[in-house]
């Protein structure tokens, strides 16, 4: 049986979602096959303040990519066992050819899966506009979902979403 709150402070949330996303650096990132299976890959977040959107590099010739512009709907999982955490968010991607953004977010790391760095012919980067989000964290065992409210916390313009739109908590899904 689910116990249904709402409450109006998304800031807070915003702010735990944002810590839980920066130490767990690597995601699992869930796309849909053109047959309408559910395929989930690691993906390593790129260094960046969390504000409602996540940013990976991705080669543009990939089938994730095939499948984002498909069907933008995705997901993206971090789990955090050091701290006994895990998130899912979920939102809608794209696919962006930006070489000021790609310069921004590049690291040596990234060398290991683009040989050619910035100059890699097929180097895109991939968005995603983070709608909703759940965490659950060991110390409060519940989970606790925010809903189209991430942005509007994270910026301070609350005029990013509708005013329907309000921070629900599920505890005991």
């Amino acid at each position: 049986m689910s116990h249904h709150s709402t409450d109006e402070g998304t800031d807070e949330g915003t702010a735990k979602v944002a810590e839980l996303v920066d130490q767990a650096r690597i995601a699992m990132l869930t796309t849909m096959t053109s047959d309408g299976k559910h395929v989930s890959r690691p993906m390593a977040l790129q260094e960046v303040e969390f504000d409602g959107d996540l940013w990976f590099f991705c080669h543009d010739d990939s089938a994730k990519v095939a499948e984002v512009r498909a069907h933008p709907q995705v997901n993206v999982a971090f789990a955090d066992p050091k701290h006994a955490a895990w998130t899912s968010l979920s939102g809608t991607a794209t696919v962006v050819q930006d070489q000021a953004k790609a310069r921004e977010l590049w690291s040596p790391a990234l060398e290991v899966w683009f040989p050619d760095g910035l100059e890699t012919p097929t180097l895109a980067l991939l968005k995603v506009d983070v709608e909703t989000a759940e965490y659950w964290e060991s110390s409060s065992s519940r989970v606790r979902r925010l809903v189209g409210s991430i942005r509007a916390a994270v910026t301070g313009d609350p005029g990013k979403f509708p005013a329907e739109n309000e921070t629900t908590r599920l505890e005991d899904r």
